[in-house]
């Protein structure tokens, strides 16, 4: 008979999902006459999950749909309301779901064999899932983020035993991730914006979940659009088997991936991780959304705190997107009593504790309306012009980080902007960013700039008020002042004006 913990690792319905579990199958049918291993019962009469699993990566899956009810009710909505909460994965996030499929389909088709190292760009959620995953099976990981994305994110990774290279939000990660690949002997990108194995096992097995839970009963469904393989492999499965149900697309405002293109409004930044590109990834098959709804990052970030303080899912800003999407679909399509919406939650709130849980973080990006603390400071109103700058310390990215160093020396600064010969914000370089990366990189006197130069910084205007500074400098110990030229709602360009640090401030305000 199996040993029994081979029997534990069958899965809930008794049926194999891999060439293992198929011989397991075998052993426990030739088993009948030896005691047998107990498998946990479920509240509808059939077989659960086993009691021990052999490791993380079995508790793949299998994640629970939960009605909403507080906040479709305040909406004056009638339909029931679904969440497919993937934050409940092993790994917080939907992607563990393709992460261990890439995987082990590289595996069996011998492009990673023991020794490899698999490299993979992402903006997070991916780089985890795809980390635990090399963590149990013992291969070396490299990921690829850009800096916009959360530290949380980061960190996570690196506990995981993942190296972690940061890009700069300008640069596609893609590429670098490519050159790291060339440079790297044995190794492969599993590619999640490509590979076909994204979408597959979203039509495979996500969907097949949700129609299972649903009992084949759906009237709508909603997914926020990344990769896109998500809503190109559940929608392709919802065309097949509910060809009445609409998918429903939803892209952050300064995306650019929605139809048709009169809905975007350009490439722009947004702030919202995990969905909306200004590409269109190869595994996203647009025709399968039968409708596109664009959500700004204020009505993210502010839904997804109502989904947690209301119906206490402790959800990722993107869920919140979705939840927004959700509402002006059901109402758009006039969806009543008797029918049905099912809403894509793709992760949880672990990776964003220091951003939109914050109220600081709210308010810095006029998220959330200002607190009364302006009624108690004249200076509050007042605008970043009134500080009286000098000019700003800049050096290029052809200079070296000894000159900057002694630049911020001689001028008794902590940081310096990075101006390219064209006249743009290169980015910044401050000692504290010097000092955090000299952990992770070689870095000499003789090191140039653009090795070091970072673009994570907060901006501001000079018609932006000092109330606004304040929440910004409670974060970070300076930020550049500059001069925007627009076209719409999208950046053109802008001119560095000066930089204002927390001594200004706290200068002009004593």
């Amino acid at each position: 008979m199996a040993p029994p913990q081979e029997l534990d690792a069958v899965k809930q319905n008794g049926s194999a999902t891999n060439g293992t579990n198929a011989c397991i199958a075998d052993k426990l049918k030739s088993a009948s006459n030896q005691p047998q291993v107990h498998v946990a019962t479920i509240a509808n009469g059939s077989q659960g999950a086993a009691k021990i699993l052999p490791n993380v990566l079995h508790n793949i899956g299998k994640t629970p749909l939960i009605r909403l009810n507080r906040i479709p009710q305040s909406f004056g909505i009638e339909c029931e309301v679904l969440a497919k909460c993937e934050l409940f994965a092993p790994g917080g996030s939907h992607k563990d779901r393709i992460a261990i499929r890439m995987i082990e389909e590289a595996e069996a088709d011998g492009r990673l064999k023991p020794g490899y190292t698999v490299i993979e760009p992402t903006s997070g959620n991916t780089g985890i899932s795809v980390a635990m995953v090399c963590a149990v099976k013992g291969y070396k990981c490299i990921l690829v983020m850009p800096e916009k994305m959360s530290a949380e994110k980061h960190w996570t990774m690196t506990r995981l035993g993942a190296t972690v290279v940061r890009c700069p939000n300008n640069i596609v990660h893609t590429t670098v991730a490519d050159k790291i690949h060339k440079e790297t002997p044995n190794s492969i990108i599993l590619d999640q914006y490509g590979n076909e194995a994204n979408p597959r096992v979203h039509y495979e097995e996500t969907t097949e979940e949700i129609l299972e839970q649903c009992d084949g009963k759906l009237d709508m469904i909603v997914i926020g659009v990344g990769t896109g393989g998500a809503v190109t492999g559940i929608g392709r499965k919802i065309k097949e088997k509910c060809p009445n149900c609409p998918v429903i697309g939803i892209d952050p405002v300064g995306s650019t991936m929605a139809l048709p293109e009169s809905l975007n409004s350009g490439p722009g930044f947004f702030e919202v991780e995990g969905i909306g590109h200004t590409w269109l990834p190869d595994c996203l098959d647009r025709s399968v959304i039968d409708k596109w709804i664009k959500v700004s990052d204020k009505d993210t970030f502010n839904m997804a705190r109502r989904i947690i303080s209301e119906e206490g899912l402790l959800v990722g800003g993107s869920c919140g997107t979705a939840v927004m999407g959700a509402i002006q679909a059901i109402k758009e399509a006039g969806l009543g009593k008797g029918q049905r919406c099912v809403i894509i939650f793709p992760d949880s709130v672990r990776n964003y504790m220091t951003k939109f849980l914050s109220d600081q973080w709210m308010l810095e990006r006029a998220f959330l309306p200002d607190s009364d603390v302006s009624l108690s400071y004249s200076w509050w109103s007042k605008t970043v012009a009134e500080l009286k700058l000098d000019s700003p310390l800049t050096v290029t990215p052809e200079s070296t980080v000894g000159n900057a160093v002694k630049l911020m020396k001689e001028k008794k600064q902590d940081q310096v902007a990075v101006i390219s010969s064209q006249g743009s914000i290169a980015g910044v370089v401050s000692l504290e960013h010097l000092l955090k990366q000299l952990i992770s990189l070689k870095i000499t006197s003789a090191t140039k700039v653009e090795s070091v130069v970072s673009s994570q910084f907060k901006r501001v205007t000079l018609f932006d008020t000092l109330g606004k500074l304040t929440y910004i400098l409670q974060g970070t110990p300076f930020a550049l002042v500059v001069k925007e030229k627009k076209n719409g709602n999208v950046l053109v360009s802008e001119k560095l004006l000066g930089i204002a640090t927390q001594l200004d401030l706290a200068t002009f305000v004593m």
